[in-house]
């Protein structure tokens, strides 16, 4: 929208409430265009979460993985227990999230911005992608067969019933366990994608802002911008939504272990550089290049014969899209 000239430079307001210090300078940028405001962020959503029923883990004798290894070790564990090890819908978007948290886990924040941000042939086409390729279609042999067009709701209250042991799901999947009545650490376990304790992936909803041709309603535009960014808005919105709060110096009291602990990931991603976009969802690349890419990945994760070979040549030339 930007690019066609239609959206407004919110400049003032974001200058009269201080937005640049408040936001994560990686996030105000995904907010400008040209070096202007032209669009207000609502809230931030983790999507390098690894949703676990602890009974489950429990059952089989496993442990809550922090890494691919682990990772693979609980899984096997959950499989001789007879609990599924990953529920997985076989949607395209939800096996790109998989893909994005396997990408950062195995090949680290530096690659993931090299190959899915920046779109680096080299690294798109490097043994560290390969890694990352060959560890995820290993993911899908700890899914069951039911998974192909499964919802990724559908999916998690497999894990709250403890038929599955785990999920890689961004932070919405919270608010399936808070709505089946579940605590967070009692009842479901939310810890970050193996491999990936400090970094995050961000997924911001935000507002467009129009230029309007009436002055009053563009001034009730700027009122409405302004009240999105107001810490009143940000808690009681994101308290109903599963994520947390975009602004930086919010008061946590109300929310529960699992947006706090993403909080707290939050601010210290943001000061490491550690605090990347997610390709899965939209944040990082144009959308022909995401839909592109996603394809690739979704062909590699349902065929028995593409090697990580062919799917790198393809995901380098996806990465060409226009």
């Amino acid at each position: 929208w930007a690019g066609e000239g239609v959206l407004a430079n919110i400049d003032d307001v974001a200058k009269a409430n201080n937005w640049d210090a408040l936001l994560p300078k990686v996030v105000a940028d995904a907010m400008k265009y040209k070096g202007n405001y032209v669009a207000v962020p609502v809230n931030v959503h983790r999507v390098n979460w690894l949703w676990a029923n602890p009974e489950a883990l429990k059952k089989a004798g496993a442990k809550l993985p922090t890494n691919w290894d682990e990772f693979f070790v609980a899984a096997e564990a959950l499989k001789r227990a007879g609990i599924i090890p990953i529920a997985h819908g076989g949607q395209n978007w939800q096996d790109f999230t998989t893909f994005e948290s396997v990408a950062l886990g195995v090949g680290g924040v530096d690659f993931y911005k090299k190959a899915v941000v920046r779109l680096e042939p080299g690294s798109l086409k490097s043994p560290t992608m390969e890694k990352v390729l060959t560890t995820f279609k290993r993911v899908k042999e700890y899914t069951d067969r039911n998974a192909p067009g499964r919802d990724w709701n559908l999916a998690t209250a497999m894990v709250i019933r403890g038929e599955a042991g785990m999920q890689l799901m961004g932070d919405w999947a919270k608010g399936e366990f808070l709505a089946a009545g579940k605590t967070p650490g009692k009842d479901f376990v939310c810890t970050a994608a193996p491999g990936t304790a400090k970094d995050f992936t961000f997924n911001v909803d935000s507002f467009a802002m129009f230029k309007l041709k009436n002055e009053a309603n563009t001034k009730a535009e700027k009122d409405l911008a302004a009240a999105i960014m107001a810490p009143e808005f940000q808690e009681v919105f994101n308290l109903n939504k599963g994520s947390i709060p975009v602004r930086l110096n919010m008061n946590l009291d109300k929310f529960d272990d699992c947006a706090r602990s993403s909080a707290a990931d939050f601010v210290a991603t943001a000061k490491l550089g550690s605090l990347v976009p997610s390709i899965a969802h939209g944040m990082a690349v144009p959308s022909a290049v995401q839909g592109a890419m996603q394809d690739v990945v979704s062909q590699f994760w349902n065929s028995d014969k593409m090697t990580p070979a062919e799917a790198m040549e393809k995901l380098a030339s996806a990465a060409r899209s226009k």
